[in-house]
């Protein structure tokens, strides 16, 4: 994610949109994607070196590769559901090299669907820790899957396509699917639309959250989202059975939400995993949020990030959300509701990195100097 700091930066920021929109309205007659000759492939590469050439600017600069996917993967031409399962033998499948598109790798000229395999041990794996699946850029659409299970999805495919080819995918890993004694088995469907296809930028692989094994309470997966806007939703017993699911940490952009500039509520109902000491201070631990919140832990406020400034200047996003826990105010025994209200001012939104979970005192200055 980038952010403008100075008005000269922004200015040209805005001269960029205006060109994409320009272009793109242009492109619509034609192709959607306007991918000849290349503005919009042009301007992501451009982006995605700057990710790689200034990592403290990269979105992803607190997670570390343990497992690397820049390797061949299994690529089989067709759609078949029967691909998405660990137990399917794809010896027969041709070796292919992610990243990369298929256009340069023996398939050119070929639209449409295709799926890749890969597996892993899940050995070099620890449980304590949260783990994320990085795919990088993949052209246009994807469906992807762990031991079966469905981690994530980028894009709509037909008939009601639209592209997901500039999205950088990183998708979060339940532990409860990953296989830490042995082999694990990604699979990704992808839909290609036009020229170029597949898992075609990036560094593939799967990654940790920095922060995360010093959680206490682990609190990354799905949350319950609402881009509506009311008070009440702070409460703890407010029902959000009907709320739609969300995946913590991850711009809401990247899961259906790609309009949304504004304001929206997050909440998580959970049981503690661990016993709290009647002397030690916890703190609960938010990760990054792009840009502001309000947080409340059953009911009560315990934490707000709002520096106050407008887009192009405001750096909440930057902030890590550490907010101490009043005394008493965790249920030792029963349910705890977190309940966060975002304010995206511009572009990606959401609670966007970790660690998020509940953290001890005795650990917390580390957290805090390590994510600073």
């Amino acid at each position: 994610m980038i952010k403008f700091n100075n008005k000269s930066i922004l200015s040209a920021a805005l001269w960029i949109v205006i060109q994409c929109m320009s272009t793109n309205l242009h492109a619509q007659k034609n192709d959607p994607r306007d991918k000849e000759p290349g503005f919009w492939e042009l301007l992501f590469d451009d982006l995605f070196d700057h990710y790689e050439e200034h990592p403290i600017q990269n979105k992803f600069e607190d997670n570390y590769r343990v497992i690397d996917l820049e390797k061949q993967w299994k690529f089989q031409i067709g759609n078949d559901t029967r691909w998405a399962s660990p137990s399917y033998n794809d010896e027969s499948w041709v070796d292919i090299k992610v990243p990369g598109d298929w256009e340069n790798d023996g398939f050119h000229g070929y639209d449409g669907f295709a799926w890749y395999r890969v597996h892993f041990d899940g050995r070099a794996l620890r449980s304590n820790e949260a783990h994320y699946l990085k795919l990088g850029f993949i052209d246009d659409v994807d469906e992807t899957f762990l031991n079966g299970y469905l981690v994530g999805k980028t894009g709509d495919f037909p008939p009601r396509f639209r592209t997901g080819y500039n999205s950088d995918r990183t998708y979060f890993i339940g532990n409860e699917l990953i296989n830490f004694e042995g082999d694990n088995v990604i699979a990704v469907k992808v839909y290609d639309e036009y020229q170029k296809g597949g898992i075609v930028k990036g560094k593939p692989g799967i990654y940790v959250s920095g922060g995360s094994e010093d959680l206490l309470q682990n609190l990354y997966g799905p949350w319950k989202f609402s881009k509506s806007n009311k008070r009440i939703f702070s409460e703890p017993d407010f029902d959000d059975e009907n709320w739609d699911v969300v995946l913590v940490p991850s711009y809401w952009d990247n899961q259906g939400y790609r309009s949304l500039d504004g304001t929206a509520w997050y909440r998580k109902t959970f049981e503690l995993s661990f016993t709290p000491k009647s002397g030690e201070k916890y703190y609960l631990t938010l990760g990054r949020i792009d840009d502001f919140d309000e947080t409340y832990l059953n009911g009560q406020k315990i934490g707000e990030t709002d520096d106050g400034g407008d887009f192009g200047q405001s750096q909440s996003y930057q902030t890590v959300r550490i907010y101490p826990i009043p005394k008493g105010l965790l249920n030792k025994r029963g349910k705890n509701t977190i309940a966060v209200k975002v304010i995206d001012i511009g572009l990606e939104g959401g609670i966007y990195s970790g660690p998020v979970g509940i953290v001890s005192e005795n650990d917390v200055t580390r957290m805090i100097r390590d994510r600073r």
